[in-house]
């Protein structure tokens, strides 16, 4: 790491050069070049200079030249021009091409100091939010959202291809699936990631509080509205609105959420002043919302005005093959954040994690995985890491190919007969739905498949 910003002075006058060396020196660490040339080979020996100073006119390539070559191969230099000569046009084009600034010489030293100072400030806020903004799209991006499986290679491409647009997402889910990670990522790969995202999860109010919540109040509005508020609708305003169990809003509230949804207008709770927003609505439920308005529960205009684009996200036990693969993120993410050393898992704990069916989905798995990375004493996590109750509920499991149906047929064939017929009998019971008949026996949709490729059942 550099002590000192590094700056790069550019001219082929010598004393010039040599003046503004011995002048900024107790500040910077400063390199000098007598050309254009000489300026971008020192460049390529030190890419971390921080300020380039160059005068403008220079024997060979000028100033603006070297403006230009610097900005495309080193964009995080900042170019500070200066001349002798300067016209009006010079100062709007070193402007155009990039540069800070734009100094007449003979150089106020004074000015100059400050000028770098300032110059060095905006450099440094523009690393901090170039490193925020890695750290949100390593945390909120599509990297975050783990899984090779097919199921899991849809739902990418539906981000991919909605996040760019304005729509409306629905997203459906089991709990624990993931939805407020997807939400994000849209948010992330749109052109609104500049702007704020604000979630909310509906389930948590009351039908008076959520109203409020979603559009504000105005002061005294009701007991306890001491002054005015926004609501999330104005908070996300230019940006993202996430609202999680949508499903739960009260039927009342739905016909103001459609209006909105329609006019992007509405009024504060107690006011009479429409205000307007420009928010993209992403939606999310761990219900089958079409049922459920089809059942009466949520209005279907609603519905349909929410589910331009779906997204609907599988259980882990309908992707079991990206198990390992979350199960390695989520080790490396908890040995990090508690100084653990561990480097992976023995076979016969994989094997477990892997069968278990996952009703808490990935949600359960990372919970699981922190366990054990936290009570680990092996480098490796043995089988006696994985959390008692789900070896006990995988026993539990097994023994179902032992119950009472399975215990009439053990006279007319082996284990593995009993173990064939009951997994067959309860994949007819479910119509052939592989899903639901892995839930039924308490194994695995990957388990289920492996069992069924040994008996010769196709696709």
């Amino acid at each position: 790491m550099k002590d000192k910003p590094i700056l790069l002075i550019v001219d082929d006058d010598k004393n010039t050069r040599d003046g503004l060396q011995r002048a900024l020196q107790r500040n910077y660490t400063p390199l000098v070049a007598e050309s254009a040339e000489a300026a971008l080979k020192i460049l390529v020996q030190e890419p971390n200079v921080d300020v380039m100073l160059s005068d403008l006119r220079m024997p060979g390539e000028n100033g603006l030249s070297l403006l230009k070559q610097v900005q495309a191969q080193y964009p995080t230099v900042t170019c500070i021009l200066l001349t002798a000569y300067g016209t009006v046009a010079d100062a709007v084009e070193a402007m155009k091409q990039g540069a800070y600034d734009f100094l007449m010489k003979p150089i106020n030293l004074d000015h100059l100091d400050l000028l770098l100072a300032r110059a060095i400030h905006s450099r440094e806020l523009e690393q901090k939010v170039e490193a925020l903004e890695t750290q949100l799209n390593a945390k909120y991006g599509m990297d975050n959202i783990i899984g090779e499986s097919s199921e899991m290679q849809v739902v990418f491409e539906t981000i991919r291809q909605a996040a760019p647009t304005q729509a409306s997402v629905l997203i459906q889910g089991a709990s624990g699936t993931g939805k407020e990670l997807v939400a994000r990522a849209i948010h992330r790969l749109s052109t609104r990631s500049k702007g704020p995202y604000i979630a909310m999860n509906c389930s948590a109010f009351s039908p008076t509080l959520l109203e409020s919540e979603l559009f504000g109040h105005e002061k005294g509005a009701f007991t306890g509205a001491v002054a005015q508020r926004k609501g999330r609708f104005e908070m996300a305003d230019g940006g993202t609105l996430f609202l999680d169990e949508v499903s739960e809003i009260d039927p009342a509230l739905q016909s103001k959420l459609l209006r909105v949804l329609e006019t992007r207008e509405f009024e504060r709770v107690g006011g009479e002043r429409s205000i307007q927003v420009d928010i993209r609505l992403i939606a999310a439920t761990n219900r089958n919302l079409q049922d459920y308005a089809r059942q009466g529960h949520f209005r279907e205009d609603l519905f349909y005005r929410l589910n331009v684009v779906d997204i609907l996200l599988p259980s882990l036990n309908q992707r079991t093959g990206d198990i390992p693969l979350l199960a390695a993120h989520f080790l490396k993410e908890f040995c990090e954040k508690n100084g653990k050393h561990v480097e992976g898992f023995a076979p016969e704990a994989m094997e477990l994690l892997e069968r278990y069916a996952w009703p808490g989905n990935v949600r359960e798995l990372r919970n699981t995985i922190e366990k054990m990375v936290v009570l680990s004493r092996h480098p490796r996590l043995q089988e006696g890491d994985v959390p008692l109750a789900i070896r006990q509920a995988l026993r539990a499991s097994a023994s179902t190919l032992m119950s009472s149906g399975a215990m009439r047929v053990l006279d007319q064939g082996s284990l593995a007969d009993v173990e064939r017929n009951k997994i067959l009998a309860v994949l007819t019971k479910n119509g052939g739905h592989r899903s639901l008949a892995a839930e039924e026996l308490g194994i695995s949709r990957r388990t289920l498949y492996r069992k069924l490729k040994e008996y010769g059942v196709q696709e």
